[in-house]
């Protein structure tokens, strides 16, 4: 059996291993901020004692996940708001950084994430929308947002009733068009199609 290169696996992590207390400690003081009161007091006080850049009166909400491994690989500057259960990664595949310019916004549920050497930035004044997911840099001034949730198919077979999943998934008709979820294209679904309840 051929060895393998021990080197091989290096570039994934290009920053040297901390201390186990020291990575300890950066959990504790992590797990403290998600859930502590003070948005704009304690919970910034924790992050920057575990690392991360944070400047003045930034606002970090309930629940937020910020770079666990590498909080040092993170800035927030002064005047950006986070809003709860965003998830700020810099490191998927490596280290890289994550920048947070002044006056950004991150909506509730934002995933924002980096990798290997490269420095994500969120521009001055940017609002990012609820539940986005950035992977590159936005720009000064913008308003980035998902696409709202849209119709796909018509159910014929509710999943909460299907025997298994592929009587559900087989009762599944596609939308050509997808119109507002309030206006189905399909004919109504009527006690008929559907299958007798499991009670």
């Amino acid at each position: 059996m051929a060895r393998t290169d021990p080197g091989r696996f290096r570039s994934c992590f290009a920053k040297p291993m901390k201390s186990l207390s020291r990575r300890v400690n950066n959990r504790v003081l992590h797990l403290l901020a998600r859930f502590i009161p003070g948005a704009t007091s304690i919970r910034p006080f924790l992050h920057r004692l575990r690392g991360v850049k944070v400047g003045k009166g930034v606002h970090i909400g309930d629940d937020v996940y910020l770079e666990n491994e590498h909080p040092e690989a993170v800035e927030i500057q002064s005047g950006a708001a986070i809003s709860l259960r965003a998830i700020i990664l810099a490191h998927t595949r490596g280290s890289g950084r994550v920048v947070i310019e002044k006056d950004a916004f991150i909506g509730p549920n934002t995933v924002i994430a980096t990798w290997g050497d490269r420095t994500l930035r969120i521009g001055e004044g940017a609002v990012i929308g609820a539940g986005v997911v950035v992977t590159s840099d936005v720009p000064a001034h913008v308003l980035v947002t998902c696409a709202a949730a849209t119709v796909v198919a018509n159910v014929l077979v509710p999943l909460p009733i299907a025997t298994n999943m592929e009587e559900f998934i087989r009762g599944l008709v596609p939308v050509r068009k997808c119109p507002r979820a309030a206006t189905p294209a399909a004919a109504p679904i009527s006690s008929e199609t559907l299958p007798a309840s499991r009670d």
